[in-house]
């Protein structure tokens, strides 16, 4: 029995002591003496419950477990929680496909995938769970929301929104992915509608110059951030339209090209457009026109460049002879500065191609740096050129003067903008948490009282027709003003659902309190020490947290501005793709390989092999969890998705590296077993004399777990896992004595140091070595320094850049003494050749360059 390791039995088994004995419960240390601030927060960005887990959910809470798993091994308080981010227009589709409710299908699918969760033996409180569907949760939610509104960080208004036609939602700018809904694929329309806001712009400053500070995030998610809060130093220049009383406002960052200026652009949704459309027909066509248009930067690149002209006239701002005309534009935005522009077409190219179409002027003032760039549009460096007072500067300086100017001529200002718009936060659907409003033509828009919170979702509702249907509902919309008690409407609009993912990792701390955050709890716990999750969430996700964390603070819940110390961004799980001869996909599963070519099965057609990619099901290249689990288990596949590759890059998958890792496991179980009967007892006191090969075991030993510990420290799992490898190696080769205490030390250390990637595995050896106690509340192995320090270094010799030879020294050696060595090597000596030394350069430890 013990020569055989059996997954399945030996799992299950040690899942049930988890869970029976609440061995990952926050709040209990494994360390003899804990200290009050050793505490360590781990969490993974929590899923959405599908129904079914896939292996990018492996990978992702297999590295966020092997982080718990080991903070809590070298004695952290470790908080490890779970949840289910449960709202979202998913369980509505499914309603009207499968004829049920959201919450039932919400509730089937969370206990499916906890079931799964549990099969992979993760060290999950499972005391802290919660869904945010739940009352419990969404009820604490609303409480916030009218902080919120007491706090002026939530406002309403009319204004211009990114529209659904198949979702039947608001989406916020972030979910408008390449001009079409972030879920539906659909192309985004524009609509004008009453909604609620957050006030995320009041943060843009800081939010952007924290993020200098943010040094355990990878900088590519900061830079996004950078990017998408945009921002941006120039002017605000006010241009009188002509004969009217009124102005267009735009911000520009390029005052310095005012005097190439040909023309106004308002976008189709601008105050001014709107207005005189009411009475020009052709211009209310044109702006419909318009928003069908596609709204990201690349659907704008792309589109082909139109323009209605209004008829109107502005004065130039700093020659009150010159005017421009207006036009609506299709490439301007509402959302990005004042959604009006002034085009210089000589040195913009989406200008360029408008006043090209129109036969408009184009008038260069930049005379570039170089005759080679004469061709328009030009945009890059240059003097002022045809631009009266400012000739003769260059950009910067003539970008100040024109300001000035400005200010003078009080047509205009220094301004700093930003790219970021505040954040719309409502949807017109109903598996959200309702927004706690009630509409009174009386008294307007009035919270509901907290005493009468949550406003909970009806469940007698319907799904045969698309819309919101809290709409039309009968009765729950119906209710009384909380002022004047007379009849009111409920807001029937819900939350974008990522208002819930804002501030659940908050809600962990503490998930069963009856305020929304317990601040005791918090100051515990937060920051989340490793945030884990997919880089997909850099300008949605991560940016709401971060505002709503300060939010917070403005509001006295939390004393923190940011909630996330270190984020790691995990690579996704990758897989060959596969189409017959139709070029219809197949899984993995219904190819056949024989001498190395794919067929299909069946009818034994050959299959295209495509290129590697993201795990998808509309490409069917992706591999089911529960296959793998039944056929080679949970330890088998964490060590496979950890394996390899660094955690922060692409995992491919490949069946025989799967197998490779069965293997490996079933070898660590024999590396122990094979030698229980050659290990000392655990009372034996280690020998006072040891023979060479054991002495070198133990430095062998104490070297891995301190490198090992090391790579844990570091998120390079893939290394420490090469390093056990070679520990288990070197363990084999060992020629063991009877009752060796040095192979017990090397064995000990290895099923330890394997644990928190392969913890059913090295349970059950640790159980067989005889402890009582679980691995999982032992504490992690201390290296030994004078163990594990090198004795010796090996020192590479380069001549001129080329390598000539090593040389292995102790430690302790000095440089004066590793260049002499150096120098009488034959090699080196045949390099050189009698020509003249002209220094030597010492790279401690590494390397030697003799440069002649």
């Amino acid at each position: 029995m013990k020569n055989r390791y059996n997954a399945r039995t030996i799992e299950k088994k040690w899942q049930d002591y988890w869970q029976k004995n609440n061995v990952f419960a926050h709040d209990q240390s494994i360390a003899s003496s804990h200290k009050e601030d050793k505490k360590c927060y781990v969490l993974e960005m929590f899923p959405y419950p599908s129904g079914k887990i896939h292996m990018g959910h492996v990978r992702n809470y297999s590295i966020g477990d092997a982080m718990a798993r080991f903070k809590k091994a070298s004695g952290y308080d470790v908080l490890h929680p779970m949840g289910w981010d449960a709202f979202g227009m998913p369980a509505e589709n499914a309603a009207m496909e499968h004829k049920t409710h959201p919450k039932g299908w919400t509730y089937k699918n969370i206990e499916n995938m906890r079931a799964q969760f549990f099969k992979l033996g993760y060290a999950i409180d499972w005391s802290q769970e919660f869904a945010t569907c739940a009352p419990e949760y969404y009820g604490q939610e609303q409480k916030l929301f009218i902080d919120f509104l007491e706090n002026d960080l939530v406002y309403r208004k009319e204004g211009w929104v990114n529209w659904d036609p198949v979702d039947h939602t608001v989406l916020a700018n972030e979910q408008v992915i390449d001009g079409k809904g972030w879920r539906s694929g659909a192309p985004v329309e524009k609509r004008k509608l009453s909604q609620w806001f957050l006030r995320i712009t009041d943060f843009a400053q800081e939010l952007l110059d924290e993020l200098d500070n943010l040094h355990g995030w990878p900088e590519r998610v900061r830079l996004m951030q950078k990017n998408w809060i945009g921002e941006s130093q120039g002017a605000h220049i006010s241009f009188p339209l002509v004969d009217q009383s009124t102005s267009i406002d735009v911000f520009t960052t390029r005052p310095d090209t005012l005097f190439g200026a040909s023309f106004c652009a308002l976008s189709a949704q601008h105050p001014l457009a709107e207005k005189w459309s009411h009475t020009n027909s052709e211009l209310a066509s044109f702006i419909k026109e318009c928003q069908k248009q596609g709204t990201s930067e690349v659907d704008i690149e792309k589109a082909e460049k139109k323009g209605f002209d209004t008829g109107y006239q502005v004065v130039h701002p700093f020659d009150p002879t010159i005017t421009l005309p207006v036009y609506i534009a299709n490439f301007v935005l509402m959302e990005y500065g004042t959604g009006a522009i002034f085009a210089c077409p000589a040195h913009d190219e989406r200008d360029y191609a408008f006043a090209k179409k129109y036969n408009l002027p184009i008038l260069p003032v930049v005379k570039p740096t170089s005759d080679e760039n004469t061709t328009l549009p030009y945009t890059g460096d240059g003097t002022i050129v045809n631009s009266d007072f400012l000739n003769g500067l260059d950009i910067t300086t003539a970008k100040k003067n024109a300001i000035q100017k400005l200010e003078e001529l009080k047509t205009g200002k220094k301004q700093t903008t930003f790219r970021l718009r505040d954040w719309g936060v409502s949807r017109q659907r109903y598996w959200g948490c309702p927004i706690p409003i009630i509409h009174c033509d009386v008294c307007g828009a009035v919270p509901v009282p907290k005493s009468e919170l949550p406003v909970l979702l009806p469940e007698d509702v319907s799904f045969d027709k698309p819309g919101n249907p809290l709409e039309r509902h009968p009765t729950w919309k119906h209710t009384s003003c909380p002022k004047c008690q007379k009849p009111a409407l409920r807001e029937t609009d819900t939350f974008d659902t990522f208002f819930e993912s804002s501030w659940y990792f908050l809600r962990f701390c503490s998930p069963h309190g009856e305020e929304p955050i317990d601040k005791t709890a918090v100051k515990k716990w937060m920051p989340v020490d490793h945030y884990i999750g997919g880089i997909e969430h850099a300008v949605m996700h991560l940016l709401y947290a971060r505002f709503f964390t300060r939010a917070l603070k403005k509001c006295g819940y939390v004393n923190i501005e940011e909630p996330f110390l270190n984020l790691m961004t995990q690579g996704m799980v990758c897989h060959e793709t596969y189409q017959d001869q139709e070029g219809n996909w197949l899984y993995p599963e219904d190819v056949l390989w024989e001498s190395k070519k794919p067929f299909k099965k069946g009818d034994h057609s050959p299959v295209h092999v495509g290129r590697v990619t993201k795990m998808s099901k509309s490409k069917k290249n992706v591999v089911d969890p529960e296959k793998i689990l039944s056929a080679y288990g949970a330890d088998t596949a964490r060590l496979f998705t950890l394996s390899d590759t660094p955690v922060e890059r692409d995992l491919e998958w490949s069946d025989s590296g799967i197998e490779g890792c069965w293997k490996f496991i079933h070898r660590l179980w024999r590396v122990v077993t094979d030698n229980l009967n050659s290990l000392s007892t655990l009372e034996d006191m280690k020998p006072e004399n040891l023979s060479s090969p054991a002495q070198e075991l133990r430095k062998k030993t104490h070297k891995t777990i301190q490198i090992v510990q090391q790579d844990f420290h570091h998120f390079r799992l893939n290394c420490a896992i090469a390093r056990i490898r070679e520990f288990a190696n070197f363990i084999e080769s060992y020629k063991a004595d009877n009752k060796d205490w040095a192979l017990r030390e090397a064995l000990e250390t290895l099923v330890q140091l394997c644990n928190p990637i392969t913890p059913h595995l090295t349970e059950e050896l640790w159980s067989l070595l005889g402890h009582k106690k679980s691995l999982a509340l032992t504490l992690w192995p201390q290296a030994d320094p004078a163990l594990a320090k090198d004795d010796c270094m090996t020192i590479a010799i380069q001549v001129k850049g080329k390598m000539r030879g090593t040389i292995e020294v102790p430690v302790e050696t000095s440089q004066k003494n590793i260049e002499q060595q150096a120098l009488s090597l034959d090699s080196v000596k045949r390099a050189i050749d009698q020509q003249t030394i002209k220094k030597v350069i010492y790279v401690p430890k590494r390397i030697i360059n003799i440069v002649i």
